[in-house]
């Protein structure tokens, strides 16, 4: 059989694969295989030790005499005499045939070998060296390894697979063997096995390299192979995988992660905590180093929050350290995991804040150099807006908060005197200082004190567009509460009012620079009649209503900051209407020209933007209050001679075209009137609008049909036309607000002047219940109105009727 192996049962057993007869006296009579340690009994019968302990073993449990197992017959003595002679020739005779089998498998293991011989081949290796570890010396010696590694280029994956395996248990606990694994490109090949989908070779390749990074060698060498780290974490985070091979990757990347690099690519695959346990138990090089690589990562949000809890505590220490280098790390790692809301509170709460603000304020031989400062100022931006509540943590002597005057005080003093760099990053410690309404009165306090408008106003022209947004945005949220001053200086000489309305006006499409900027306008004061006439003068409103009637036709493309720049120069472009009084009439002139009311009554249909209806009804009240005044009366020819005499002879001459409310000659376009713009159902329809302050502005501008020195009784008439007067009547009733209640009052009183309407309102309870309640809880001008509603509906005695002399 020499050159061929044995295939006749597939429990093949390679003690029976000789070349060498075998004899009896070798096979031990209980297990009838080769006998490894041979003994002798008293009546000179040998068997193997561990078959023959075992016989008696038995014989003594079951309480029977010890007999051997041969003749059967009583032994005297149970003493075991080694066969040494035997035991020796058996080892030889072992030792020849390995040494033939041996050559046998260097022959079969070919790639132009069958692949059953291949098969037998690897088993044969696994096979010796299972039985005694000893042997994979011999396995190295005879140069089997090169030939095992190229059986995984192999066609077969069944053979592949074997390779595998019998790789597995050459090198398991051989340090010698591993060095060979180590040589080449066999590494390489083995991790190509794990690309391959859930499978066999995929398990066995995952167990091989497990055994391999037992290696430091080895370690750098895997994770020099391009995506192998990559491909381990995957599995050892997959619900998918065989749950022994997750094991296996991930016990694989304990090992790799005693090279540092290797910890590297782990956490840039996503598994940092090989990272974090560096960065935490360390040496002080590896601290500093895993440290810096954290701030060059990218991490996503859920993950920041973990590195936070871990090690944010361990990173604000670092960064108090002496050691430039190191602070420069740590304050690039804090600055990557501070960016998400959830991370930074945990800084916050692990005491970031007043190393922070101490290294942004120290001068001096100790004081970090500008570009760090940069990066402090970065972490400080960031954990500012997470909404926590700063006015309560100490970051400073004598208690001081990041709101104390002192503080804020330091902050506008840095933002004069640094490069844009640094005052962009202070400028949004501000924004998100003056984004919580708990803060920004504070912050309102200390920039009033320290005289700083003017300044911040100033960077409205910073040629840097993230500086300049910065600035817009934190006047921004300081014009609701210094909108006078801040309209003062816009209204300088020094230009910042015309850079505003540039960046308003870029054609860029729609930006958080222009939607803040036409924020910051809208929120000035409206009636701040210098800087209406300032707009006017360099042609603002124009371009606004330029822009806004491009967004509606489609013509501009939308973006996520389309609403708030909408809201924005719809407010703004309102301003116009409380200036109709003024002297030049410029502004009265370009309300015509443009045909703002039309643009305006459009803009009530833009549904989902509260703010944009609420702000066009306010504008249409005050345009439509103008109404009265703009609307030309007719002329009347004076009457002739007989009719002077004889008054019962003349006829008033009749003239058509007149409005009904205003009782003169209206158009939309020239006198706003809102019934010849085909208002009123549009009002109306806002009535029933979910947000009370545009339900408010809506039936402000309705009002404007029964004000003093308009038709009344007509005013009224249109609203029943339009079916107005029930939902009017609805507001008085639902009472969502005081001023709601004020409003609605007034109307209602108009209303009920109608003897109609009056009489038809008296049978309803609720709406008499809601005037009394108007009556004894509103201010003082509503209980006035409300007493006199009442009396329309007699619920109140119209005294001066009866005693005319007391009216």
């Amino acid at each position: 059989m020499a050159g061929s192996w044995d295939q006749s049962d597939d429990s093949y057993h390679f003690e029976r694969l000789h070349i060498e007869p075998i004899y009896d006296a070798f096979l031990c009579p209980l297990t009838k295989q080769v006998m490894r340690d041979p003994v002798s009994l008293e009546n000179g019968q040998t068997f193997e030790r561990e078959a023959i302990e075992k016989w008696l073993k038995e014989c003594r449990e079951n309480g029977r005499k010890a007999v051997c197992p041969l003749t059967l017959r009583e032994l005297r003595s149970t003493e075991l005499n080694p066969s040494i002679a035997l035991r020796n020739t058996i080892e030889e005779w072992n030792a020849r045939n390995e040494a033939a089998q041996i050559d046998m498998a260097q022959r079969s293991l070919s790639l132009s070998s069958p692949e059953n011989d291949v098969m037998q081949a690897l088993k044969f290796v696994q096979h010796l060296c299972l039985k005694n570890g000893s042997n994979k010396h011999v396995v190295r010696n005879a140069e089997l390894m090169p030939m095992i590694v190229d059986m995984l280029k192999s066609t077969s994956r069944r053979v592949r697979c074997a390779a595998l395996e019998t790789l597995r248990i050459v090198v398991e606990e051989d340090p010698d063997n591993k060095e060979i694994m180590a040589e080449g490109d066999t590494v390489r090949t083995i991790v190509k096995f794990l690309s391959h989908e859930p499978s066999k070779e995929r398990e066995e390749a995952v167990s091989l390299l497990y055994e391999l990074s037992k290696s430091e060698k080895l370690c750098e060498k895997i994770g020099s192979v391009n995506g192998a780290i990559l491909i381990l974490v995957g599995m050892a985070s997959s619900n998918s995988e065989n749950v022994l091979t997750v094991e296996k990757a991930d016990r694989t990347l304990d090992n790799l992660a005693q090279c540092e690099n290797n910890v590297r690519q782990m956490a840039e695959n996503g598994r940092l905590q090989p990272l974090l346990t560096l960065l935490l138990k360390g040496s002080p090089e590896n601290k500093l180093s895993m440290a810096a690589y954290l701030g060059e990562l990218a991490l996503n949000n859920d993950v920041k929050v973990v590195v936070a809890r871990t090690a944010g505590f361990s990173l604000i220490n670092l960064m108090k350290h002496n050691n430039m280098q190191s602070r420069e790390a740590a304050l690039k790692a804090l600055n990557q995991i501070s960016s998400d809301e959830s991370s930074a509170k945990v800084l916050i709460e692990a005491g970031i804040l007043p190393p922070l603000v101490k290294d942004l304020f120290t001068v001096g031989s100790n004081q970090l150099p500008m570009r760090l400062k940069e990066v402090s100022a970065t972490i400080l931006a960031n954990v500012v807006t997470s909404g926590h509540d700063f006015d309560s943590i100490p970051v400073g002597p004598d208690h001081q908060t990041l709101v104390s005057e002192k503080i804020i005080h330091n902050f506008l003093h840095l933002i004069s005197n640094t490069g844009p760099s640094i005052e962009c990053k202070l400028l949004q410690v501000l924004v998100g200082l003056t984004d919580s309404p708990s803060t920004v009165s504070s912050v309102v306090s200390a920039v009033k004190s320290s005289g700083a408008t003017i300044s911040l106003v100033q960077f409205i022209e910073a040629p840097q567009r993230d500086l300049r947004l910065a600035s817009i945005r934190l006047l921004q949220n300081l014009s609701p509460h210094m909108g006078q001053e801040l309209a003062g200086c816009l209204r300088g000489p020094s230009g910042q009012l015309g850079s505003l309305i540039k960046v308003i006006t870029e054609n860029v499409g729609i930006t958080e620079e222009q939607a803040a900027a036409a924020g910051l306008l809208s929120d000035l004061p409206e009636r701040d009649l210098g800087l209406t006439r300032q707009m006017l003068d360099e042609g603002a409103f124009k371009l606004f209503i330029s822009r806004i009637t491009r967004i509606r036709q489609g013509e501009t493309r939308g973006s996520r900051f389309m609403t708030p720049y909408l809201d924005g120069l719809v407010k703004v472009l309102t301003r116009i209407t409380f200036a109709l009084s003024e002297e030049s009439g410029s502004a009265r002139a370009l309300c015509r020209d443009n045909n703002l009311a039309a643009i305006f009554i459009d803009l009530l249909q833009a549904n989902g933007l509260d703010n944009v209806q609420m702000v066009s009804a306010m504008a249409l009240e005050n345009l439509s209050q103008e109404s009265k005044n703009l609307t030309k009366l007719p002329e009347f020819p004076s009457p002739g001679f007989c009719a002077s005499i004889f008054p019962c002879l003349s006829k008033p001459p009749t003239i058509t075209g007149l409005c009904r409310v205003h009782r003169g000659k209206c158009s939309l376009k020239e006198t706003f009137c809102l019934l010849a713009g085909q208002a009123i159902d549009k009002l109306v329809a806002l009535l029933d609008h979910t947000n009370e302050k545009v339900v408010e502005a809506s039936l402000a501008a309705l009002s404007t049909l029964l004000d003093d020195g308009v038709d009344i009784e007509q005013g009224v008439q249109v609203l029943l036309d339009a079916e107005g007067v029930k939902p009017i009547l609805d507001v008085l009733l639902e009472n969502r607000s005081e001023n709601l209640r004020r409003r609605s009052v007034w109307t209602v009183e108009r209303l009920l002047r109608s003897e109609d309407i009056a009489y038809e309102v008296s049978g309803d309870p609720n709406i008499s219940t809601a005037l009394v309640d108007a009556f004894q809880h509103g201010d003082y001008r509503t209980r006035q109105i409300a007493e006199r509603a009442l009396k329309h509906v007699d619920r109140i005695p119209n005294f001066s009727g009866i005693y005319p002399n007391l009216g």
